[in-house]
């Protein structure tokens, strides 16, 4: 699992879409702490969302606001 979390984490660093709110967080976190600190920051930040909704039992739906909300 932190391999998947760890890889999801890098593809989101290295090749997502520009503007993405998650993306910009995790740009200045790499600036500041170095490229696989941040890496491990999101892969975090992702398990987390992940549990959430395992725990909750709620679906995601994919909008901007959602990632907005995940770059906090």
């Amino acid at each position: 699992m932190r391999t998947a979390l760890y890889e999801a984490a890098h593809v989101i660093l290295t090749r997502s879409v520009k503007g993405c709110g998650l993306k910009s967080w995790v740009a200045r976190l790499a600036k500041r702490a170095g490229m696989k600190k941040a890496k491990v920051a999101l892969a975090r930040k992702l398990a987390v969302v992940l549990h959430r909704m395992w725990t909750d039992g709620t679906s995601f739906v994919f909008t901007a606001k959602t990632i907005t909300a995940l770059a906090v």
